[in-house]
């Protein structure tokens, strides 16, 4: 069983789930698996993925663990009652073998409430059943190398003391045991530049700091539940303060592109939120253009954050780090680099919510090979709403 607890999963989903408790609970969404890895077949683990996630809803939190949830600053009372009831719908998820050769379909169905914390077991399910059957018994030496090359970069890089990293790599992990000792060793290790893990399990065990705020699919969401479509993003953000009053002040800035990002992201949006992250295009141009913004605003961009998240490895990192260096914060949340660099190939997994309400909803991100939406006409027309260019 590769799933034991329902804590095994990213802050985000808690904190976004707790939004959907208080704001939209009568919400029905549908998610949709995608291996974006060409020449990969997953059909042959089907009956395997299919017994993991039948483990995954048997299980329920347990009191110590509604006790830590308890316990975070974010967290309500009411919202900590719901999830003492709570399980995964098992009804709510299907697996089939999929259209092209080699493909497996993954498909969620249901309240959004009740299903929103299926997309990162699965996809670590997933992960983790392809990697043990097509690399049996791989040693990790190679994997704790590069690990030891990481941790001694950034040792080595004295000229930006303030460097801070994040763990943003559960959903593609090599295996939950290797993630675990990614964590520990970086806790050990980095206790100066390693802020803390998306893992909320990870968090709790090592004590270290869970982080996260909102995800794609609460903006993607609110085009579906929002009172027009122009103004979902404004919509999504508003619902967000009403919720947490300030806290949890990080905003995704890249599901409509960073054009309309900042058309939105107004003075008291740039007041309010401590800062926003970047997950897709050329992260020099996105930092420098969003630190004009604050200034434009009348916003000291000293005392925002810059959160760098999309597809990063060390040297990059560090790259942008020196950039931003003394002109704003900056936090860098690293995935794959981190708990999927072993010396085998990394698996491109995602799983996207397509549909709110009967709706569809889509991302329109500034790298297109991530834009994601199984209807072209809602695409077109987000497109055109948002006055977004054509592709």
């Amino acid at each position: 069983m590769i799933i034991h607890s329902l804590l095994d999963t990213d802050l985000y989903k808690f904190s976004m789930m707790q939004v959907v408790l208080h704001q939209f609970p009568s919400a029905q969404v549908e998610y949709l698996f995608k291996c974006r890895s060409k020449g990969v077949n997953l059909r042959p683990y089907i009956d395997e993925i299919r017994e993991e996630i039948h483990q995954l809803c048997q299980l329920k939190f347990r009191e110590d663990e509604l006790e830590y949830l308890g316990n975070l600053r974010f967290i309500k009372g009411d919202f900590i009652e719901f999830l003492g009831l709570f399980h995964l719908p098992e009804k709510s998820i299907v697996i089939t073998e999929g259209e092209e050769e080699g493909e497996i379909s993954i498909e969620v169905k249901g309240s959004w409430l009740h299903t929103i914390l299926f997309e990162i077991p699965v996809l670590a399910i997933v992960n983790e059943v392809y990697f043990r059957n097509m690399h049996k018994d791989l040693d990790l030496t190679e994997g704790r190398h590069r690990l030891q090359e990481k941790i001694n970069l950034v040792l080595g890089a004295t000229d930006i003391p303030s460097f801070k990293f994040a763990d943003y790599g559960t959903r593609r992990r090599f295996s939950k045991v290797w993630h675990a000792e990614v964590v520990k060793t970086l806790v050990e290790q980095l206790p100066k530049h390693f802020v803390g893990t998306s893992n909320v399990l990870l968090a709790k065990e090592l004590k270290t700091t869970p982080l996260g705020t909102m995800a794609h699919e609460y903006l993607q969401a609110c085009q579906a539940l929002g009172p027009r479509l122009r103004d979902s993003q404004v919509f999504a953000f508003e619902k967000w303060a009403q919720e947490y009053r300030g806290d949890l002040g990080i905003a995704l800035s890249d599901v409509y592109g960073l054009n309309a990002f900042l058309r939105d992201f107004d003075m008291f949006f740039c007041k309010l939120f401590d800062g926003a992250r970047h997950d897709s295009g050329d992260p020099f141009d996105w930092g420098e253009r969003l630190l004009r913004h604050y200034e434009t605003n009348r916003v000291d961009p000293r005392m925002k954050t810059l959160v760098f998240s999309d597809g990063l490895n060390f040297n990059l990192a560090l790259d942008i780090a020196r950039r931003f260096d003394g002109r704003c914060k900056t936090s860098f949340g690293i995935g794959t680099n981190l708990t999927n660099d072993v010396g085998v190939p990394a698996l491109q997994i995602v799983m996207k919510m397509v549909r709110c309400n009967g709706q569809p909803v889509a991302k329109v991100s500034d790298e297109p090979g991530k834009t994601m939406s199984v209807d072209p006409e809602y695409l077109s027309y987000l497109r055109h709403v948002f006055d977004l260019p054509k592709v």
